[in-house]
């Protein structure tokens, strides 16, 4: 359609003439309210922003000597990030002469990790950066909860059939 005639279309109608997709071949256009439009446009994409979540990192720091009541205390802590959705960076803190025993370290780290098990996969295994050595645990994506709603669904509808 020539656009004269879209043009006076649009006033006819008291509307605008409004371009939507200005790459396709021909150019596609659409006769609208464009402040309707706009408002519409911008609503969708305060939704999209709400739906975007920020993962955080945060950190838990232990000694390589550390007793088994601190342990426990800091390994809750972590867990309770990660059941906030956020990642943990869990340091060791190295202080002189601990640095050449670097195993003390990767072992307190192992049993973070054990620890936390199911619960968090591991992103970046135990690393040594100067006096410090690092890991970083996630928490694991449950994709099984679309599953379980889906079985749910079906056996409720089994049972339905049934009687």
């Amino acid at each position: 359609m020539p656009t004269r005639e879209a043009l006076r279309m649009a006033e006819e109608q008291h509307l605008d003439l409004v371009e939507v997709a200005p790459k396709a071949k021909p150019p596609v256009c659409r006769i609208m309210d464009f402040g309707k439009y706009r408002y519409e446009q911008q609503k969708r994409e305060k939704e999209a922003k709400k739906k975007q979540k920020t993962i955080n990192i945060k950190e838990v720091k232990l000694r390589p000597n550390i007793e088994q009541h601190d342990f426990d205390v800091k390994l809750k802590n972590a867990l309770r990030f990660v059941e906030e959705g956020n990642k943990v960076k869990v340091t060791i803190m190295f202080r002189g002469r601990e640095l050449s025993h670097p195993e003390l370290g990767k072992e307190v780290l192992s049993r973070v990790a054990a620890s936390l098990g199911d619960a968090v996969s591991i992103e970046r295994n135990a690393k040594l950066e100067g006096k410090n050595m690092t890991m970083i645990v996630a928490p694991k994506v449950q994709k099984s909860s679309k599953k379980k709603s889906q079985k749910t669904q079906t056996k409720g509808g089994n049972s339905n059939a049934e009687n």
